[in-house]
Parts: structure tokens; C-alpha cells; sequence
């Protein structure tokens, strides 16, 4: 599965605060392949797109699930993100040469950026530990 791009705008998109105009969120999907890419092209993708202060949606069907979880685990222990949302669901999808359709596990994970996301990026960096 490659990664997908998809544009959702927030319903206060329009709204003014102060005169200033509010960016629209976005929320950027990134499918999940155990075999296609690198566990870490996955993770600092993600880490790339919530740096820019888009949401991120990672999913995957089947055998790539455990590596969703383990990337958004490893996103949420180290402060950089924070879940909102999680989906699960079974999806048909055809395996055989004849067609049929064989039910498939899909996991969805929604990510959003971390409020204190920058300091532990620089603290990570330096090489502090929070308990210092």
C-alpha cells in the first residue's frame, strides 16, 4: 500500500479570531506496509507531519497492523504526539486467483501533535531524560 494524501478542513475554517484568519488542519493518511517500506520511513514520515501541525491518520490491513501500533506507540512515549481516535473494522479483500474474498483485520490510528511536542524534541536532542 502506498501513502495517501487526504485534505480535511476543520468546520471553524473560515472563522476569524482577532482578524487573523485560522489555518485549516489537515489530516494526513499514511497506509501501513509491512513489506513495501522500512518500519522507520513510516515513523519519521509521520514525525514530519505532525512537526507541521497536521493530524496523522496511520492504517493498515492485516500483518501491518502490529507496526501501526508500535509507531504510535512509539510517537506517544516520546512525546511527540497524542491519540484521538482509534478504528478498527474488517474489510473483503480478494487473495485468490478465483476471487474471493477473504475478510481482513484494518486498524486506523489518529494522531495529533503533542502539546509540549517541541520541548521534548529539544530535550531528546540534547540528550536530557525528563526525570533530570
Amino acid at each position: 500500500m502506498e501513502m495517501t494524501r487526504v485534505n480535511a478542513k476543520s468546520n471553524n475554517s473560515n472563522a476569524k479570531t482577532n482578524g487573523v484568519k485560522e489555518k485549516a488542519k489537515k489530516i494526513v493518511r499514511i497506509q501501513v506496509s509491512k513489506t513495501k517500506k522500512p518500519f522507520f520511513f513510516y515513523l519519521n514520515l509521520a514525525k514530519k507531519y505532525i512537526k507541521q501541525g497536521n493530524d496523522v491518520e496511520l492504517s493498515a490491513l492485516g500483518m501491518a497492523i502490529p507496526t501501526v501500533v508500535i509507531i504510535s506507540e512509539i510517537l506517544k512515549s516520546n512525546g511527540w504526539a497524542f491519540e484521538k481516535n482509534i478504528t478498527t473494522s474488517t474489510v473483503a479483500a480478494k487473495e485468490d486467483k478465483e476471487g474471493r474474498e477473504i475478510p481482513k483485520a484494518k486498524l486506523g490510528v489518529l494522531l495529533g501533535k503533542a502539546g509540549d511536542m517541541d520541548q521534548s524534541t529539544v530535550d531528546a536532542s540534547l540528550g536530557k531524560n525528563a526525570d533530570d
